[in-house]
């Protein structure tokens, strides 16, 4: 692949943990700008070269990074524009609930064991009083006057873990117009209760959410799974895709008539995976629960392969060598998993390792953005699916630097090659997580969001910058 090297020019800095960057006009205008959700709770948007606030909604956000040493995964996740935002000021967050927090679904830290089926086939029990947290997806209106006001709660989801909640979770479809969410397993590691392939649960799934149908339900209920919500709700929902572990959004790159659709898996130990797929067939949420009652599979839905794959491998427990601690040794956790949805899964795109002793690669550590890029400023990028990763793999290496790389759509249904993209920028002796990727309305810009710090509570430490050549 062609070897391509950027330039990185900041545009802010100084700034939260940026979670989502995105464009929309203000109704009323014509100008772009560009908007930037941080971790805690505020969104900031860039006109005429100086900054403006949009929201705060930190007094809503739970309390972040108290109990973890400062890291977190919930938060401001999402922030989708309408459509039509620039005439009618809709606008759609997914947050953690303030106040919310609980004890967790696992009094211990989880780890499979092949040779303990009980490990294996864990479920969740009394869900109403362990659980982590409370994630909300809201509807709100930028009024006439400035004034931001909230018009409906769409979804309540109480969830098992701190992580795994997704990022980047709200995008519309422009094949659809429909409101996109794509959220993650609920959490731990290993996806200890297999919600992902649970066509009931709500977690480790890509769902269709039709605003249009506007309803309005007071006192919406909390909930885990699809047949508990109201069925209005239930009737405005449908889902795409199950299989997913943790997902930084899904982007869409026109092609001719149709969308390609491209998204991240985060993975456990081995890889980090992406996914395209242009046709599929989305399944309504009722025809799920009427299934679910009837004990019938659904065979429709695109499958991600997760928790018995990850990316491109059965997924592995990783144990060090006794004999020679260079070495690792690789045990399939789910076997029988494996094989059950070997030939049903989605094949990736790409998958990457965390561990990878080719000189042109790189160790991963977790995917953090995917977006498509159809501009002409930069050439040899120009169609290309361009993507992040947090941090480079490379032992105690300090300090830390993100990873930005592309690879390409194809056609054959292989494996994808992919190449890092080399960038001029120098942290000096900070560190620099690449914590975010976003676009422009029409994808022919690039934005990346860096963090000095893996932790939600070291404060102001981000910079957003454009990707120039």
């Amino acid at each position: 692949m062609i070897k391509v090297k950027v330039h990185l020019r900041p545009i802010v800095s100084k700034i939260n943990m940026p979670t989502v960057l995105k464009t929309a006009m203000f109704p009323g205008e014509t100008i772009e700008r560009l908007f930037i959700a941080t971790q805690v709770g505020e969104i900031f948007y860039i006109g005429n070269g100086s900054i403006g606030a949009f929201l705060d909604i930190r007094p809503r956000i739970l309390k972040l990074g108290a109990s973890t040493g400062g890291y977190d995964e919930r938060g401001l996740l999402g922030l989708a524009f309408h459509p039509k935002f620039y005439v009618n000021g809709l606008y759609y967050l997914h947050y953690s609930v303030a106040g919310t927090q609980g004890p967790g679904a696992l009094a211990e830290p989880f780890k499979p064991d092949p040779c303990d089926p009980k490990t294996l086939s864990l479920k969740w029990i009394n869900r109403e009083t362990q659980y982590d947290h409370i994630d909300t997806v809201e509807e709100w209106i930028f009024q006439s006057n400035g004034q931001p006001q909230k018009r409906r709660t769409l979804l309540s989801l109480r969830r098992p873990f701190l992580n795994h909640n997704g990022v980047n979770s709200l995008n519309f479809s422009p094949e659809t117009g429909k409101l996109i969410l794509t959220i993650g397993d609920g959490g731990s590691g290993y996806d200890p209760f297999n919600l992902s392939q649970d066509d009931m649960e709500i977690a480790g799934k890509i769902i269709e959410m039709d605003i249009a149908k506007n309803t309005f339900i007071d006192n919406s209920p909390v909930v885990t799974r699809f047949n508990e919500l109201p069925s209005p709700i239930q009737e405005t929902l449908t889902v795409i895709a199950k299989g997913v572990r943790n997902i930084p959004g899904i982007s869409f790159q026109r092609y001719f008539d149709q969308y390609i659709k491209y998204m991240g898996n985060v993975g456990q130990d081995l890889v980090e995976s992406i996914f395209s797929f242009v046709y599929y067939k989305p399944i309504p949420v009722t025809q799920l629960v009427q299934n679910s009652l009837m004990e019938s599979v659904e065979e429709g839905l695109i499958n991600f392969g997760w928790r018995g794959w990850e990316g491109a491998f059965p997924t592995s427990i990783l144990r060090g060598c006794t004999q020679n601690q260079t070495l690792d040794e690789k045990t399939i956790v789910y076997y029988d998993e494996a094989v059950k949805i070997s030939v049903p899964r989605h094949q990736p795109l790409i998958s990457y390792f965390h561990d990878d002793p080719r000189p042109d690669k790189f160790g991963a550590t977790a995917l953090t953005g995917v977006q498509s890029y159809m501009g002409n400023a930069i050439p040899d990028l120009t169609g290309s699916v361009v993507f992040t990763d947090l941090a480079r793999n490379e032992g105690t290496q300090s300090p830390v630097r993100g990873v930005l790389a592309y690879t390409r759509a194809k056609a054959d249904c292989k494996l994808n090659d992919f190449s890092v993209i080399e960038t001029d920028y120098n942290s000096g002796s900070q560190s620099a997580y690449y914590v975010s990727l976003g676009t422009n309305l029409e994808q022919t810009r690039l934005y990346l969001g860096v963090y000095g710090s893996m932790k939600v509570t070291d404060f102001n430490q981000g910079t957003v910058f454009e990707i120039v050549l």
